[in-house]
């Protein structure tokens, strides 16, 4: 089917729901079905006009006046929700004509990052073919804490806007400090794109879904705007930080179906199971080779070294990696598993540390330096996280979870093979296949694929934190 094919669909399918019928004005009519009256008794109820009331409901007229819209609720004898929800509809249509205008004229540019990328070209450059050719047009990047979710999607988002004209909508859930400086847009437009992330996106207990009642419509007007002014035109809508488990599947098909040139791109904590959902599992950038020996030209061209050194410099510009310093520097990237925020954090202190004390430290007790190392709440941010990931996993994983990490305690490095899982679970190979999979993509474990062999390993850092609530469950019934 063509473009323009689709788009026709597209419009016949949203009906009269979108044929310029403003939000309001089907909050009207629904209530009034709702209570059984003509559009002759609510004019009689409310002293509003018949006329007023049919060119409100069928969208001729979108911007009531403040009486207009008071004393139409008393007429319906709105309760204060359904009032409110009738109130936020009628503000929407007076300001829908200067954010529409807004919208149409003023380039909407994505937020601009204030550092450079490090490592991410394969999957910056995948994830903007696949949106920008409309191949995936609901995006989810999965990923550990701090490991780089937003910086790519603001790479992504800047190649879309630069290269295909893309209008980049942003929200951001409630997070870390951001390294990206938001630009201005219309007036009302990024309080609209926030409200339509936290109904699609919010936890199930703050939102109500769409399509539910005529109050619950006028709670996800935000949804119905954005619709609205994006229509049949491309876009991107992202975002960044969701971290409920159980998004609003149906007002995102609605939404993705009424804007057929619409991409989603989400930074969240785990799939989602939607139809059509592309999950894109972010690792750790690449860090050094345990079995390797390096020089300082060769360590330097590894991703983690490159994003740990360039960080040492904002504090010791003068620095230069030394044969002397490789082993540190290499121990250092690898015990923090090629995390860019735990890179930058213990890059930080070496304003004080020196390469050797800062290598000794994360030996001794990475846990507790590393929440010391961030200067904030980093480290326990990382901990809520995988926190809320050891919860998703199945019993069976957090079990296997907390094996493998005590299994490292014992002596070992961490990695492991399926025939290592099956002996620990006494599970068929398929079965430990399933749990693998569950730990990579509860961003728990990476695998390694070398001499044609599948190998895995979980994250010293997760490791380090591993909740204690995991290591006392079970693997196949037995301690």
């Amino acid at each position: 089917m063509t473009t323009s094919a689709k788009t026709v669909s597209a419009k016949t399918d949203q009906g009269e729901a979108a044929d310029g019928t403003g939000l309001f004005g089907r909050l009207v009519r629904g209530h009034r079905d709702r209570v059984g009256l003509t559009q002759r008794e609510l004019a009689d109820l409310s002293t509003i006009s018949v006329r007023a009331i049919r060119d409100l409901e069928q969208g001729r007229a979108t911007r009531p006046r403040h009486a207009t819209v008071r004393l139409i609720a008393d007429g319906l004898r709105l309760g204060p929700r359904a009032r409110a929800d009738l109130e936020a509809a009628a503000r929407q249509g007076q300001n829908g004509w200067a954010l529409k205008a807004g919208y149409d004229t003023a380039p909407i540019v994505p937020p601009a990052a204030l550092d450079t990328l490090t490592g991410r070209e394969s999957e910056a450059a995948s994830l903007t073919a696949e949106l920008a050719s409309g191949t995936e047009r609901l995006v989810n990047v999965m990923g550990l804490s701090g490991v780089g979710k937003t910086r790519l999607a603001l790479e992504v988002a800047a190649r879309l806007h630069s290269g295909s004209g893309f209008p980049v909508l942003w929200a951001a859930f409630a997070g870390p400090p951001v390294a990206y400086r938001t630009p201005s847009g219309p007036e009302g437009l990024a309080a609209l794109v926030t409200g339509c992330a936290e109904a699609l996106f919010g936890q199930p207990g703050e939102r109500t879904p769409a399509g539910g009642s005529v109050e619950g419509a006028g709670r996800h007007a935000d949804v119905t705007a954005l619709a609205e002014l994006v229509a049949d035109r491309p876009a991107l809508l992202v975002v960044d930080g969701a971290v409920t488990d159980r998004p609003d599947t149906d007002g995102i098909d609605r939404l993705l179906r009424d804007c057929p040139e619409l991409r989603i791109l989400v930074t969240s904590e785990g799939p989602y199971g939607i139809a059509g959902e592309r999950t894109f599992l972010l690792g750790p950038l690449e860090a050094p080779d345990s079995t390797r020996e390096y020089t300082p030209d060769s360590l330097g061209r590894i991703p983690a070294v490159r994003l740990f050194l360039d960080q040492l410099r904002r504090t010791r510009p003068e620095y230069v990696l030394t044969p002397d310093d490789v082993p540190a520097v290499a121990d250092v990237c690898r015990r923090l598993d090629g995390l860019p925020a735990a890179l930058r954090a213990a890059a930080s202190w070496l304003v004080v540390y020196d390469l050797a004390t800062l290598r000794q430290c994360l030996e001794d007790d990475l846990a507790s330096l590393l929440v010391h190392l961030a200067g904030d709440d980093e480290g326990a941010r990382f901990k809520e996280a995988l926190r809320r990931r050891v919860a998703r996993l199945p019993a069976d994983g957090r079990a296997l979870l907390a094996r493998l990490c005590d299994g490292e305690r014992g002596g070992r490095d961490g990695g492991f093979e399926l025939a290592d899982v099956a002996a620990l679970t006494g599970r068929s190979l398929p079965e430990c296949g399933r749990m693998v999979r569950d730990l990579l993509l509860s961003g728990t474990a990476r695998p390694s694929y070398q001499l044609g062999r599948s190998r895995f390993q979980v994250f010293h850092l997760v490791r380090a934190f591993q909740p204690a609530v995991a290591r006392v469950a079970t693997v196949g019934g037995h301690r």
